[in-house]
């Protein structure tokens, strides 16, 4: 399993800051959601547009898809071409994730992959919670496709950008997870960071 965290935002509602190296509690973002995919990965990697040698301190990191912020898409398709660049090395299975989610649950891969080997015609799992899908949190079953998953993906982002529309494209399988109610915080504005350490000091 290879665990992609997601760092390629634009931070419109931080001020533009790069959402990722925020600290939270002393610590960077990033750090977090690393020590939450540690133990369910067997590799770690970091797709960014921005900071690329700030965010290598934690685990390799590689730009995205194109320039600007084109999204997570953008992300995915940077994270499979990686994965194609280094077939011989690496996982057959990526585990994604956003970086503003600080505690992703840690049977996260165990669940989403154990759906996928239940439906063996199934290539991507991904994250439903309280009544709404959570596309950025899913596992894509690569096997040797590395190549076909990178320029499915690009066609999405090119043609509308959206995850949750791709995943609808390619027949993913929503998997739910309501009981997971301290999971899937997302920071999104200086708020919910200070929130968050007020209830996880």
């Amino acid at each position: 399993m290879l665990g992609v965290v997601l760092a390629g935002g634009a931070g419109a509602r931080v001020g533009g800051a790069d959402k990722g190296l925020l600290p939270l509690n002393g610590r960077p973002l990033v750090e977090y959601v690393l020590e939450r995919l540690h133990p369910q990965c067997d590799r770690l990697l970091i797709v960014a547009n921005r900071h690329l040698d700030e965010y290598a301190h934690y685990a390799p990191a590689v730009h995205d898809e194109g320039d600007g912020h084109a999204g997570p898409l953008a992300g995915l398709v940077a994270a499979f071409g990686f994965l194609e660049a280094n077939r011989h090395a690496l996982p057959r299975w990526i585990l994604s994730t956003p970086v503003d989610c600080p505690d992703p649950p840690g049977a996260l891969a165990l669940r989403l992959r154990a759906v996928l080997l239940e439906n063996p015609r199934t290539g991507c799992a991904f994250v439903h919670r309280a009544a709404r899908p959570q596309p950025l949190c899913a596992v894509y079953r690569i096997g040797g496709n590395a190549a076909a998953w990178r320029t499915s993906a690009q066609t999405a982002l090119r043609e509308h950008g959206s995850p949750t529309r791709w995943h609808a494209e390619i027949g993913a399988v929503a998997v739910r997870f309501d009981g997971a109610i301290d999971a899937f915080h997302n920071l999104n504005v200086p708020d919910d960071f200070r929130d968050y350490e007020r209830s996880h000091g």
